[in-house]
């Protein structure tokens, strides 16, 4: 019996040791988590639409955001709040403390403001309303001239005139391809486009040869950078390559 009670009482002696080890370990884990993994650089990539400081803000949102290894395990098992214009975000760790954020935004390809609403329609290449918002985002066309009946978020344009919307998507791609971004995209009587680049007003006329067009206007737009006019290619053609400049006062 003797003999048993020295056996029990040298085991629980070595599980008391184990769980203090244990204990040790644990506590200098959380240390090393504390003091090491502090959020010192955060490298911010794939934004246009919002500046760096204001996805930190958006991301780095509660009161453990200091530690760098939190904010990474955080979002990888939970989505964050939505924001507008953003469509997913990477967080990636670069230990100990440097944050990689990678923010994949929305294709925003143009938008219609909706008067009765007080609001902006985004749409993407295949002419998807993807974002609703009271926000004018720089850097995204303004269509106007166009009949819309009533939008719905992730729903196509019910844009009247089966070649309408057609061609004003192909439209602001060409002008995506050759990186133009007019202020304004105006569709106007007999299907003709107008573009408005600052002081520059730009006559395409209707959709034809829009491709042509466009990539003669990324040539000619530099060289009338400061003056002030409308510059006429709705007449040109691959036999009338005529292009012409009417000085605005």
């Amino acid at each position: 019996m003797e003999k048993e009670r020295r056996i029990r009482k040298g085991r629980g002696r070595i599980a008391g040791m184990v769980f203090l080890l244990l204990l040790l370990l644990l506590a200098v884990g959380a240390l090393v988590v504390i003091k090491l993994f502090t959020v010192d650089k955060v490298i911010v990539s794939g934004n246009t639409y919002y500046s760096q400081e204001a996805v930190e803000e958006w991301l780095l949102d509660d009161e453990y955001s200091w530690n760098s290894l939190y904010v990474f395990f955080k979002y990888k098992f939970q989505a964050p709040r939505e924001l507008a214009f953003v469509d997913s975000v990477d967080v990636s760790l670069d230990p100990p403390h440097t944050l990689k954020i990678t923010v994949h935004e929305k294709e925003l390809m143009g938008r219609i403001y909706i008067d009765s609403l007080g609001q902006n329609a985004y749409f993407d290449k295949g002419g998807t309303v993807v974002e609703m918002s009271s926000e004018e985002v720089e850097d995204v066309p303004k269509v106007t001239g166009i009949d819309v009946d009533k939008i719905e978020l992730y729903e196509k344009l019910p844009i009247k005139g089966n070649s309408v919307l057609k061609n004003l998507l192909s439209l602001t791609q060409i002008l995506k391809k050759y990186e133009l971004t007019p202020k304004n995209i105006k569709y106007g009587t007999e299907g003709s486009y107008t573009l408005k680049f600052g002081k520059i007003s730009v006559m395409l006329g209707q959709a034809k040869d829009f491709n042509e067009k466009i990539s003669r206007l990324s040539r000619i737009l530099p060289k009338l950078e400061g003056q002030k006019g409308t510059l006429h290619l709705e007449s040109w053609s691959e036999n009338t390559t005529d292009i012409t400049f009417e000085k605005g006062k």
